[in-house]
């Protein structure tokens, strides 16, 4: 027991021996600052130094690189936004190009167009002062012959004595319509137009001059006159009818009255030559040669002027 004990004691003073340096702090590599350290300890510190700088700068580094990442990610979303605006400024500037090439090539094809239609128009528009030179000297011609037809050729007392020629006519078929009725008017005093209508009457004349029935055409044509359905082309048409029976003093009169009533008819070249020619056949030359040159100023392209012109060439 004795030697039991005494073994335990060394053993704790050994171990406390042992222990003593570390207690002071001697040989901790965990010290903020160690000491006493062996060399193989000083070899473990300095690497241990070593691998938490390495640490350290690793982790700067691996943030640094995070951060970039970021940064990267960053540039790379407004990259691709610039890339799709850029995009779409290229499509719209191609558009606007072809925009541009499109109004250019129809700016110049109305440009192209514009002229030609000047040039067109400044064509016709001398051609209508021609024209229209022309036509005053016509018109101041036809004038003086018009007047000429109403101071020598057609009295007025001849004129009035053929108005109330048709008013007495009129007054005495007025009286009997008064007293009888339409049937017994065409019955009892042999009016063959009674009931008839102008229209068809019109229509029956006409017939009548083309088929060459003068006698029945003439007084159809009066009773027109008489109606006053269209009296200057019914004038006209008893006018033609003497004229074909070669009795041109009596056409001569119809005519004027025809030309006094209307003067701007589709057959006025027709009516000229064949008065012209009804005065040169009654002797009046003179007269006859002024109607002849008005149709040929006139209507310088139809076929009376042709006929007109004959007619000159054979005084």
């Amino acid at each position: 027991m004795p030697v039991l004990l005494a073994f335990l004691a060394l053993s704790f003073f050994f171990h406390l021996y042992a222990q003593e340096p570390s207690a002071f702090g001697a040989g901790n590599l965990e010290s903020t600052n160690p000491y006493g350290l062996t060399s193989s300890e000083k070899i473990i510190l300095k690497n241990k130094n070593n691998l938490k700088s390495v640490e350290k700068k690793t982790y700067s580094q691996a943030t640094q690189i995070e951060s970039l990442r970021e940064r990267m990610d960053g540039l790379q979303t407004i990259l691709e936004g610039l890339i799709d605006k850029s995009h779409g400024n290229k499509l719209e500037l191609n558009r606007m190009l072809s925009s541009n090439e499109n109004d250019a090539m129809t700016l110049q094809e109305y440009r192209k167009t514009t002229h030609t239609r000047l040039e067109q128009l400044e064509v016709s528009i001398k051609a209508n002062e021609l024209n229209v030179q022309n036509l005053k000297t016509v018109m101041s011609d036809f004038s003086t012959l018009i007047d000429n037809i109403n101071n020598n050729y057609v009295s007025k007392e001849e004129y009035n004595d053929l108005v109330n020629d048709i008013n007495i006519f009129k007054n005495l078929v007025g009286k009997e319509l008064k007293s009888i009725s339409k049937k017994s008017v065409a019955s009892s005093s042999g009016d063959p137009y009674a009931g008839m209508k102008s229209r068809d009457l019109a229509k029956k004349a006409l017939s009548n001059y083309k088929r060459k029935y003068f006698k029945m055409a003439i007084p159809e044509y009066e009773e027109l006159i008489r109606r006053k359905h269209k009296p200057a082309f019914a004038h006209y048409m008893i006018a033609e009818m003497w004229y074909y029976r070669k009795k041109y003093d009596k056409a001569i009169s119809y005519f004027k009255a025809s030309a006094a009533l209307y003067d701007q008819a589709s057959y006025m070249p027709t009516l000229l030559i064949h008065t012209g020619v009804a005065m040169k056949l009654t002797g009046d030359t003179k007269h006859a040669k002024q109607f002849l040159d008005a149709v040929i100023l006139k209507y310088p392209n139809s076929n009376e002027a042709i006929s007109a012109q004959k007619q000159l060439d054979s005084f």
